[in-house]
């Protein structure tokens, strides 16, 4: 099965206990779930739904990309080629012309015309609905299919990228070595009621609060309930060596 490279997440050595024994670790995902939810109570106002299609494979193209890369990119794109049809038609040498910013041209046009015609042979031009349907896909991992299921079909998963896997081991809310590790945990360890938007709460909280070099933990809002033993210090002392 093809997986999605993410940048900067690399497997880690076997999780730490939390240095903070004060709140179990159920009690930390809720909280820490529920304060996100309170400052954020729409995540996904804003960021519109669109073609399902055309929402696969713009996920698929932000593997090492940045984001208004990718959405100026996808623009481009569908604006000559909105279908998977249209994406056969123009064929890979083309695609990999246009989408050559987003990096990894070669791999990602190839997929992208393999995804639209399997979904052409095998699902008769409809879009499957869950993120394991999603991952028969070539070059459709985990993460990718888990996003593109959550945003399109509202399906209760939680795709795990570079910042989402980052939040997730430092305060800890479901620490693991690799993205499914921390995927698998944090399918069981978040409340219902908020799994529908906790990849966007965890992705936004890590981009601009948690960030892998010298995250704001002065301003975290939820910084009494992380136990990362290196995160800032109330005196506003310097936190140590960053991990990503």
């Amino acid at each position: 099965m093809a997986q999605d490279i993410l940048h900067g997440v690399t497997p880690l050595p076997a999780p730490r206990e939390p240095a903070d024994a004060s709140v179990g670790p159920a009690d930390r995902v809720e909280a820490v779930m529920a304060r996100l939810a309170g400052a954020d109570p729409e995540p996904k106002a804003g960021l519109g739904h669109g073609d399902h299609y055309q929402l696969l494979v713009t996920v698929l193209m932000s593997a090492q990309s940045t984001g208004p890369t990718v959405g100026r990119i996808a623009r481009e794109l569908f604006a000559v080629a909105p279908t998977p049809e249209a994406v056969l038609a123009l064929g890979r040498e083309r695609v990999a012309e246009i989408i050559k910013p987003v990096g990894l041209a070669a791999n990602k046009s190839r997929h992208i015309l393999g995804l639209s015609a399997m979904l052409l042979d095998e699902f008769g031009g409809t879009m499957p609905r869950t993120s394991a349907e999603m991952r028969r896909f070539p070059g459709i991992g985990r993460k990718t299919a888990d996003v593109t299921a959550n945003f399109a079909f509202d399906e209760p998963v939680i795709g795990v990228d570079t910042h989402v896997f980052r939040v997730s081991n430092r305060i800890p809310l479901a620490p693991g070595r690799t993205p499914d590790a921390v995927a698998d945990g944090l399918l069981a360890a978040v409340p219902d009621r908020f799994k529908d938007g906790a990849h966007v709460w965890l992705f936004r909280h890590g981009r601009d609060t948690c960030t892998a070099r010298r995250p704001a933990c002065g301003r975290c809002i939820v910084a009494d309930l992380c136990a990362w033993p290196e995160k800032a210090r109330p005196d506003g002392g310097a936190a140590g060596a960053v991990s990503s």
